[in-house]
């Protein structure tokens, strides 16, 4: 008789360094979906598939999708269609991202360049305003 591992919400939430009530938003957002035990169903049981939706799902958090991109993903992976298709949809929703941490990024070193230019600027201020100060010192 095989046994199928499952997992407690406080299991999931321990093992990935998440609070419950973030497994619970996820379970809301339709990302996982436990089965229930005990009186009135109260119990969350998670299983091997949830947890693995789970480890995707934060690793598609990671890499900047947001959570109905990464419904979409796990989703398309559990329906029964071909997967060119899938992949089709992952390449061009990868591709997207890409492009737009791109924007992000050329942007992001924009605002650099231009702290540095302030930077400098201020440097030469301070260098400017230091001489009359030094020279005043020399002369008293």
């Amino acid at each position: 008789m095989t046994t199928t591992a499952t997992f407690s919400i406080s299991d999931l939430a321990q093992e990935f360094d998440l609070t419950t009530r973030a497994i619970r938003f996820y379970e809301d957002m339709g990302l996982l979906q436990p089965g229930r035990e005990g009186p009135g169903g109260r119990t969350r049981v998670y299983s091997a598939r949830d947890r693995a939706r789970l480890k995707l799902t934060l690793r598609a958090k990671r890499l900047g999708l947001s959570l109905q991109e990464a419904k979409e993903l796990l989703d398309m992976y559990d329906s029964p269609r071909d997967t060119a298709p899938q992949l089709r949809r992952y390449l061009a929703l990868l591709e997207t991202h890409r492009a737009q941490l791109e924007r992000q990024l050329a942007e992001l070193q924009a605002n650099i360049d231009e702290v540095r230019a302030h930077e400098k600027d201020a440097r030469a201020t301070l260098a400017r305003s230091a001489r009359p100060a030094r020279a005043a010192a020399r002369k008293g």
